[in-house]
């Protein structure tokens, strides 16, 4: 049975201790923005603007101010009610699904380079997919728990949630961001699948989700020219595949002790939004083979932590949250991963925690808030059941 059980030994410590699996987390979150902090330090040195001015430390203020609002937030999340918070969950889904709606909409979401995934005002702009995907785990999670007993059944348990998944993708996928939307409707059948559903209903919707996006690339001829060119990076260095062919030039140059900090040639403009979604393969160029592998490898540290943290949960909701927030940032972290190095077709999405972007970075303090919230109430949670069983026990 893959469903979600309730632990079976609630006596473990109630009380997290400072090498809990969300303490490991948060460390690992920090580091990895502290590493992204020093490679937007080394590009901002050479950012020149629109009009051909210099700018040095550009991108480094913006992402500090972003790193302290992302913590500000984090605070916030993790002092939330969470169960209180859940009463709301069809205006948060609601709301997530009008502004990705609104978003559409000619002269009020902001178009760049060739996608409307924007809105704001000036240069105060904010990505609306990045918070709906918040939205989407949190509706999704409390809808599960509220049929937990009906999971198996093909309407109520598995219909029903899989069209406000199509919804909440479909409209990601409308604006052309085919990333956001393929990490959004992984979740939400990964979140299904945890939740009990069969894989009888389960295989089907993959092969009807594969359909969709075959469909989608097909109508787009640019969309496909891009999905296909990353098989031949040498054939179209020049064109279609002339970011990965940098960097993996990038890797190259950086072999495995790298070239230094500041000394890296991406950052003089050879690779477009070397500071965004083509970050990665800067720190390989400047700092070599093992901090590439490191990263990888705290990535891996933040999957493995998360899930033991799931053994802890006292309820389907909770859990499924968790999990969603877990895979928001382990599942994004392998497409861009496998994106940058030419295992995937080039695709725009961040480095979570590394990438400078702040819609990406606010969505990142909001998950370790959830994380820390449940470290604190489900240790509470942990105590309370102790306590009524040795008063059970006493009586």
């Amino acid at each position: 049975m893959h469903g979600y059980t309730l632990p079976q030994d609630t006596r473990r410590a109630p009380h997290p201790s400072l090498v809990s699996p969300v303490n490991v987390i948060v460390v690992c979150a920090i580091a990895l923005a502290f590493l992204g902090l020093t490679i937007l330090f080394s590009a901002s040195a050479w950012f020149i603007d629109k009009r051909g001015v210099a700018v040095p430390y550009a991108y480094l203020t913006k992402q500090v101010a972003g790193v302290v609002v992302a913590a500000g937030l984090c605070y916030l999340f993790s002092r939330l009610n969470l169960e209180e918070v859940r009463r709301y969950a069809w205006w948060i889904g609601g709301i997530s699904l009008f502004l990705l709606a609104l978003v559409l909409i000619p002269h009020i979401g902001i178009r760049v380079n060739g996608s409307r995934r924007w809105l704001g005002v000036g240069a105060m702009r904010f990505q609306v997919s990045e918070f709906a995907k918040l939205g989407l785990v949190f509706c999704l999670a409390h809808y599960l728990a509220l049929n937990q007993s009906r999971i198996g059944e093909f309407k109520r348990g598995f219909l029903w949630p899989l069209l406000g998944i199509g919804a909440f993708g479909g409209l990601v996928l409308l604006e052309t961001d085919m990333g956001s939307a393929a990490l959004m409707i992984a979740v939400g059948l990964l979140l299904l699948f945890h939740a009990g559903a069969r894989w009888s209903f389960i295989l089907p919707s993959l092969a009807g989700v594969a359909a969709v996006f075959a469909t989608t690339l097909l109508l787009i001829p640019n969309r496909l020219e891009r999905f296909t060119a990353f098989l031949d990076v040498e054939g179209n260095k020049t064109g279609r595949t002339y970011q990965l062919y940098q960097a993996l030039a990038a890797f190259a140059s950086g072999g495995t002790e790298g070239a230094g900090l500041g000394r890296g040639r991406q950052q003089l403009n050879y690779l477009p939004e070397a500071h965004t979604d083509f970050i990665f393969s800067v720190v390989g160029e400047e700092l070599g083979l093992w901090f590439t592998l490191a990263v990888v490898a705290v990535f891996t540290v933040i999957f493995i932590a998360g899930l033991l943290h799931l053994r802890r949960a006292p309820n389907l909701f909770q859990f499924l949250l968790v999990l969603g927030c877990l895979l928001l940032i382990c599942l994004q972290a392998i497409i861009n991963l496998g994106v940058v190095t030419g295992l995937l077709p080039t695709k725009g999405m961040s480095l979570p925690f590394i990438s400078a972007g702040l819609s990406n970075l606010l969505l990142m303090g909001m998950l370790l808030g959830i994380l820390l919230n449940t470290q604190r109430t489900w240790g509470r949670a942990a105590l309370s059941r102790n306590a009524g069983s040795m008063r059970e026990v006493l009586a």
